[in-house]
């Protein structure tokens, strides 16, 4: 289909930054020249939250996207000489065009970030810290970080364990112990879990029991019709409770294998369509490798719904941070509740975000995957290291 490009109006994109990337190759010829046998080349990339890919620009390129409002429209026929340019930018999805038929999916998502109200750098963060087809463990194993002492090699010295802002012991102001309580026992034994015992199935009232304590509403506030607020274990900005939960559940008793989405509001489960290639190659690749969380009988994807902070927190510079935080306020609770029931957990943010999103059917601009929590039981041998200095688990 032709475009009359006297009726083409266009503009930039809603959010766009600028990246000046270097990258660094072996050059024999840079070192037989007497150099030192690296060949950098230097570029500009564009990071357009919409696209979720960052995108080469030229000179001419990112002087012209300098240029065009992204609120007004321009019409395209107006740029003269420089129409080549912005036909490269629209093909690209950086310049949005408001014509049937040309690029309609750039524009469409375009606006979806819009109107999702996103801070522009909280967007830019979200969209290009997202994973896919990541192998964690290969990553680590290739790096020689795999375990402590090799981290200390090749990393080097890290920062204390703890700051210190005096250096004499009698100018410490020392805290009275106060004697232990069973709340404290349960936090000792709070150790993240890395070995599940794939042979034992959790029983559905403890699973469900460890849900309703770190997911479920407790109570609910009805404003107005449409305006409905739900009271859980854990704070939330705005009271919004924004986290949505997927389950992966892999071995409970009275629950088939798969996929669900968890309501909040009713203590219910909603099943999911299988998952192509299996549920265990899912997991693994969910976790990017990770085995060791491989076996855990029920995994947790937190996946916040973005507008639903947003509406009220409208292009604020803290609203992605409130949404993150709640990640971990939701992994704390869910820890303590699966350790008080004789169960193990974890929390990982090592995960392949665009591979669960696309089986879950999210658009990442209005809701994403932030981590992953899990829980089962714990095995009866560690064969995988996990953190217990003070050996409550393992003694």
């Amino acid at each position: 289909m032709s475009i009359d490009e006297s009726k083409v109006l266009i503009r930039r994109c809603a959010v766009l930054v600028f990246e000046p990337q270097e990258t660094v190759e072996f050059d024999l010829q840079e070192l037989v020249g007497g150099g030192d046998g690296l060949r950098r080349t230097l570029r500009w990339q564009a990071l357009a939250p919409h696209l979720g890919e960052p995108v080469a620009v030229d000179a001419r390129q990112r002087e012209l996207l300098g240029r065009i409002s992204p609120s007004a429209w321009t019409a395209l026929d107006s740029l003269g000489e420089e129409r080549g340019t912005a036909q490269a930018l629209l093909d690209s999805g950086l310049l949005v065009a408001r014509a049937p038929g040309l690029h309609d999916a750039h524009r469409e998502r375009d606006e979806r970030l819009r109107q999702g109200y996103w801070h522009p750098l909280g967007a830019v963060l979200h969209a290009f810290t997202r994973w896919d087809g990541v192998d964690a463990v290969r990553n680590m194993h290739e790096s020689g970080t795999e375990t402590a002492s090799k981290m200390r090699q090749v990393l080097g010295e890290p920062p204390a364990e703890a700051r210190r802002l005096v250096t004499a012991d009698d100018e410490l102001i020392r805290l009275p112990e106060v004697p232990h309580s069973d709340f404290d026992a349960l936090m000792h034994r709070r150790v993240t879990c890395r070995n599940f015992d794939a042979s034992r199935p959790v029983p559905l009232p403890v699973f469900a029991k460890v849900i309703e304590r770190a997911l479920a509403a407790q109570a609910k506030v009805e404003v107005t019709g449409d305006l409905v607020f739900l009271k859980k274990n854990v704070p939330s900005g705005g009271g919004l409770h924004p986290m949505e939960a997927y389950l992966v559940v892999q071995n409970v008793e009275g629950l088939a294998p798969g996929l669900y989405h968890y309501r909040a509001d009713v203590h219910a489960l909603e099943a999911l369509p299988a998952p192509e290639g299996g549920l265990p190659e899912f997991v693994m690749e969910a976790v990017a490798q990770q085995h060791w969380f491989g076996d855990a009988h029920v995994l947790v994807a937190l996946a916040p719904r973005f507008d639903r902070t947003f509406w009220k927190y409208r292009h604020h510079a803290k609203g992605y941070r409130v949404v993150a935080l709640e990640a971990g306020h939701v992994s704390q609770t869910l820890y303590l509740a699966a350790t008080d029931l004789g169960l193990g957990a974890f929390i990982t943010g090592a995960i392949n975000e665009k591979h669960l999103e696309r089986a879950l059917g999210l658009d990442p601009v209005t809701q994403g995957v932030v981590a992953i929590c899990g829980f089962g039981w714990r095995a009866s041998q560690m064969t995988v290291a996990e953190l217990d200095p003070a050996c409550r688990i393992w003694a």
